[in-house]
């Protein structure tokens, strides 16, 4: 049945056989003449001289009928209009190609093709406000400039990173850690729409596949595989941005990190990887002096840090209680009745005005910060 393939459906069959990864995959490419339908022709004797290629693999390779449904996956991806990109084709992202073990094939949702640089800009789920208005900001700002903007889709920093190049009207990449048909995480599926209609949604792996702990980090490297730099505006010292961080520099990428408070787990990642020799960046102008890329004579003015605000009259006890979120602190309500002298149903009332006043933002931890 193999025989009766195409190089580009056997390519996707490969792809689709999770029992063998990119990087063996890889080798069997290299010891079959780069030839996908060869790999399916049965040479089992052939197939175990490869090097990492063992009896399972070997049998998941020539009984792949059995392991991967061909005739499916290609209504599906029909039907979803998506795409199977090869490393041949001339839309696959030029700079994947220069990895060690880049994906034989990405499937794509959406029309656009990379066409200009692309920057990643990634960070922790739980993003504290000023991270999330800093990665807006940044995505917006280096969207409008001609860049592209590729992440991950996942709640926080990556989610904002999205909606600011897509505010922008700007250029952005998803690279999801599971299949296209699976919209993780599920409050993002508006997002994810928008993606599509505008740029792209790219995974390597097929429909069905759900993101687990090896799925991830795969996704990670190719965010930074298709990436000119990896900016981390937030992230712990094991944060999943530290994986991507990790994978730009074994691939020559450029890495820059913002700094943050020193006492808080949000920031100790970016401070490592600062004193590990990551480009310390606390504006745009910075990111594009390190990349030599030189700012338009006529280019948009800066976003502000925040929304405008109209000045609003406080209350005395609100000034306080404001006072207490000064340098960035997050504050949960029992800290700040200790800290004033007051007692707590004062404090979480006055909170809860300083909230609709917009001044304030209660976090999912049950801290606030103000904004």
């Amino acid at each position: 049945m193999s025989a009766q393939l195409n190089h580009r459906q056997a390519l996707l069959v490969l792809n689709g056989l999770q029992h063998v990864g990119p990087i063996m995959l890889r080798r069997l490419l290299d010891a079959f003449d780069h030839d996908p339908v060869a790999v399916l022709a049965g040479n089992r004797q052939k197939l175990m001289q490869v090097k990492g290629v063992g009896d399972k693999a070997a049998t998941v390779l020539t009984q792949w009928t059995e392991h991967f449904d061909l005739s499916k996956e290609v209504e599906r991806m029909k039907a979803s209009s998506v795409r199977f990109l090869a490393q041949t084709d001339p839309h696959f992202p030029a700079m994947l190609q220069e990895m060690y073990d880049p994906p034989i094939g990405l499937y794509w949702k959406g029309s656009y093709n990379i066409d200009r640089p692309c920057i990643a800009i990634v960070g922790t789920r739980r993003a504290t406000l000023y991270g999330r208005t800093i990665a807006r900001k940044f995505a917006a700002e280096l969207s409008r400039l001609g860049f592209c903007i590729v992440s991950g889709m996942a709640r926080g920093t990556d989610t904002a990173a999205h909606e600011g190049a897509l505010e922008a009207g700007g250029k952005t990449v998803a690279v999801l850690g599971c299949g296209l048909d699976i919209v993780y995480p599920p409050e993002n599926l508006e997002l994810y729409k928008c993606i599509a209609d505008t740029g792209a949604v790219a995974s390597e792996f097929p429909f069905g596949r759900r993101a687990d702990r090896q799925t991830f980090p795969m996704r990670n490297r190719v965010v930074a595989g298709m990436c000119e730099a990896v900016i981390v505006i937030e992230s712990d010292v094991a944060g999943g941005s530290m994986i991507t961080a990790r994978f730009a520099g074994e691939q020559g990428r450029q890495i820059m990190a913002l700094p943050g408070r020193v006492d808080q787990a949000s920031s100790a990642g970016c401070h490592q990887l600062i004193r590990d020799g990551a480009t310390m960046v606390t504006s745009v102008d910075d990111i594009l002096e390190e990349l030599r890329y030189k700012r338009p004579a006529q280019s948009e003015p800066e976003l502000a840090l925040g929304e405008a605000t109209s000045q609003v009259v406080l209350s005395e006890l609100e000034q306080e209680i404001l006072d207490c979120f000064v340098g960035g602190e997050l504050c949960s309500p029992d800290q700040i009745s200790q800290q004033l002298n007051r007692v707590a149903p004062e404090v979480s009332a006055t909170l809860m005005g300083l909230e609709i006043k917009r001044l304030v933002v209660k976090r999912a931890d049950g801290r606030f910060e103000a904004r």
